[in-house]
């Protein structure tokens, strides 16, 4: 009997000291997720600086070379949901690592449906595309790692919505 109370009194204080550091844990995971602003932000002043700025290259090819189309024109943009989005990166790694690579990024490419009677012949399109490197092995610590360039074989995701209408400038 006389070795239980200090078995108890132990079982007490570490139960409140677990208590208390899971507590401080979780407060200092959510200081860790801080939002971080990413490389390449722009403002909507420099947005509408860009998109007043493709205009003329725009108004040159879409006027010299394509029908005006009845649904307001060419794209000049497209929309994606953020669980499209989320899914595509979700899926793009997954395939990148049956292919072989590690997923690093992703790459926005401007297109052009090609001519077939009835559909979106000639309008624009863009399309996004996983980026990254081939998985390799390499025995040196500071080995140079590839530059990341397109995964070979890795799918794209394009069909974004189109603007409304889709000749519309930013912002719509």
């Amino acid at each position: 009997m006389k070795k239980l109370g200090p078995l108890l009194l132990g079982l007490i204080i570490g139960a409140l000291a677990m208590y208390f550091y899971c507590n401080q844990g979780e407060a200092e995971m959510k200081t860790a997720q801080e939002i971080t602003k990413p490389k390449g932000v722009v403002t909507p002043t420099e947005m509408k600086a860009l998109d007043q700025a493709y205009n003329i290259k725009h108004n040159i090819i879409n006027d010299s070379l394509f029908r005006k189309s009845a649904d307001g024109g060419d794209n000049r943009s497209s929309w994606w949901s953020i669980e499209d989005i989320q899914n595509y990166i979700n899926y793009s790694e997954n395939q990148a690592g049956e292919l072989g690579y590690k997923m690093d990024g992703l790459r926005v490419y401007l297109g052009s449906y090609p001519a077939k009677p009835g559909e979106m012949s000639g309008l624009t399109t863009m399309f996004i595309v996983p980026t990254g490197t081939k998985n390799t092995s390499q025995g040196a610590v500071f080995a140079l790692q590839p530059m990341s360039g397109d995964i070979p074989g890795g799918n794209g995701l394009n069909i974004g919505s189109q603007g409304y209408p889709p000749g519309s400038n930013y912002p719509q």
